[in-house]
């Protein structure tokens, strides 16, 4: 759990978007490993059979969001932690965006853009971790990097 925790919280964040989405993840998927340990064909490769395994529950995780958010009118006012209010609306506006803008993505879009611009993953780990081709990961995160550009240009416009 110590050597993989951190990755699956970090890659379960931006998937959700929610830390308490995250941690919730993370608990099902060592959860599930566990569980099915038996079922990992290369103990070398607990990591990426976790890894998977996270992933898969992110994507329950979003599906199943829909059905279960709350309206930020019925919350009410949000208020800033730290510094000035202002600057804290700032932050949490432009945090929204980007989250708009990543849940806009096909999942594999998503996923793929995720692994390499925030995890730092080469295409090569991405490609046996998920088992796709390189070439087909160069693709989704050009994708995904062209049109988080343009919404993201269009949330400034608006």
């Amino acid at each position: 759990m110590r050597r993989y925790k951190d990755v699956l919280y970090r890659y379960a964040e931006r998937m959700t978007g929610r830390p308490d989405d995250a941690a919730d993840v993370v608990q099902q998927a060592f959860i599930k490993g566990f569980r099915s340990l038996d079922r990992c064909r290369d103990p070398e490769r607990v990591g990426g059979w976790l890894f998977r395994i996270a992933v898969n529950l992110c994507k329950d995780q979003l599906k199943g969001r829909a059905k279960r958010e709350v309206s930020l009118d019925a919350v009410g006012p949000i208020r800033a932690t730290r510094g000035l209010p202002e600057e804290g609306a700032e932050r949490a506006e432009v945090r929204e965006e980007i989250y708009r803008a990543l849940q806009s993505l096909s999942d594999e879009q998503r996923e793929a853009f995720v692994l390499k611009h925030v995890e730092g993953w080469s295409y090569e780990e991405m490609a046996e971790k998920m088992n796709v081709s390189v070439s087909a990961l160069k693709m989704r995160v050009h994708r995904a990097r062209d049109q988080l550009q343009a919404l993201l240009a269009s949330y400034r416009h608006e």
